[in-house]
């Protein structure tokens, strides 16, 4: 589990296919950067652009992962070299700052806004319709791997759009800073409404 608070941003330095076959997947080298590495072990759980993975290797500086091809489909920024969010996998000693984050992400976003206001940036995401019911005005999303809270929601044809307003200190220490509108993002859902649907679900 995680919390959706990034730990540091590390940078994507190689990609190495698995294999020959366009079903294969890759094996990803990470750039710690700012990224604690002290208290990184082989087969820890670590969050990529809000995504869970295992480490399989590591040093000092950096640490490898092996992405799978159906979460390189279901996934965006881990097919690339380029800034990565990583957090550690929460301790049961932890504060939950952000909300309770799987690391599991359900679909993908599009961004269709994304410009200042006020010292702010707001940003809107359009969301497929498998999540859009998930949304809530004040409800917790992650996007890339970054817990934030919906201020607004608007149904449409294709789902939905849920903008979100970041504060000047979350642009500055995630990658979120380098959204821009046609930028694919990563989703999960609030953890507690799979529970509401599920128990609505089995009362009707």
């Amino acid at each position: 589990m995680f919390t959706g608070i990034v730990s540091g941003i590390g940078q994507i330095t190689h990609v190495e296919p698995l294999g020959v076959s366009d079903q294969d997947g890759v094996r990803l080298f990470v750039q710690a950067n700012n990224f604690d590495m002290s208290r990184v072990k082989l087969g820890d759980s670590i969050a990529i652009q809000g995504a869970c993975m295992t480490v399989v290797a590591f040093d000092e500086h950096s640490f490898q992962v092996d992405v799978s091809r159906e979460s390189l489909n279901k996934t965006s920024g881990l097919n690339k070299q380029g800034e990565v969010n990583l957090e550690h996998a929460m301790r049961l000693s932890d504060t939950v700052d952000g909300h309770l984050v799987s690391g599991h992400v359900d679909g993908l976003g599009e961004v269709v806004h994304f410009s200042p206001v006020g010292e702010s940036m707001l940003l809107s995401i359009q969301l497929p319709k498998e999540l859009a019911p998930y949304m809530a005005y004040k409800g917790s999303i992650t996007v890339n791997g970054v817990s934030l809270t919906v201020n607004h929601v608007e149904d449409n044809t294709q789902g939905c759009i849920v903008s979100i307003n970041l504060i000047p200190h979350t642009v500055e220490v995630t990658t979120l800073k380098h959204l821009k509108e046609g930028s694919l993002v990563n989703i999960e859902i609030d953890t507690i409404a799979r529970y509401v649907e599920r128990m609505l679900k089995l009362k009707t």
